[in-house]
């Protein structure tokens, strides 16, 4: 029977985490840091479950894929960190905007930053292992998670500050409930690229030094 050595990931305790954070927003009424946290820590659990369901797979399980060397600068594996930072901060930014914690400019301002630099690592990943299939699959489905996030977070942005005095509209509603939606996805489908890239992709490639012979005269 083959064994399969599955990270630990302390989902039970974000449970936990999650559910005093959200007892704690219901009783405070919706306090801008806290909603934030729990919105955070929500998604921080999807992403758990998807890894977990990464880790667990067939092919997981059952293959053991050589590593390809990454030879460019910066490596795909600090692209996919990067990325998945800088999606952490969107989504405090958007969760303080939402919950009425500050203004919505950084949100917005950020959410070109997300762009340029999942774009990059999304590329990259497909021009580097464009025969890696399990690495090229989630770089070009967030390519497309991105395009998607894009046009509903330009919807949410009309129904919440353009159009004013439709907040309790339901254009307003599924807007904003479809874009932390997909935001949540566009997370998950960024970790599972990070770690694809983790599992298939090498640091750096071994070079064979030429042997090198004293000249004869």
């Amino acid at each position: 029977m083959l064994e399969v050595e599955v990270p630990r990931i302390p989902a039970p305790r974000l449970v936990v985490v999650q559910g005093i954070l959200g007892g704690v927003t219901v009783l405070n009424f919706l306090p801008p840091a806290v909603s934030t946290a729990h919105s955070a820590v929500g998604q921080t659990f999807f992403c758990i479950a998807v890894a977990i369901a990464v880790f667990t797979g067939r092919k997981w399980v059952e293959e053991a894929p050589p590593p390809i060397a990454d030879n460019g600068h910066p490596k795909v594996l600090v692209l996919c960190l990067y990325s998945i930072a800088i999606l952490y901060l969107q989504l405090v930014l958007g969760g303080m905007f939402r919950h009425h914690g500050m203004s919505w400019w950084p949100h917005v301002v950020n959410a070109v930053a997300v762009s340029m630099i999942l774009t990059w690592t999304a590329v990259r990943a497909l021009i580097e292992f464009p025969r890696v299939q399990a690495v090229r699959r989630p770089a070009a489905l967030l390519l497309f998670t991105l395009m998607v996030q894009l046009l509903l977070g330009f919807a949410a942005f009309l129904t919440r500050v353009v159009w004013t005095g439709t907040e309790a509209n339901d254009p307003m509603v599924i807007s904003t409930v479809a874009h932390t939606s997909v935001g949540a996805l566009l997370l998950a489908v960024t970790a599972v690229l990070t770690i694809q890239v983790w599992r298939n992709v090498a640091a750096t490639q071994k070079q064979e030094v030429p042997e090198v012979r004293p000249a004869t005269a």
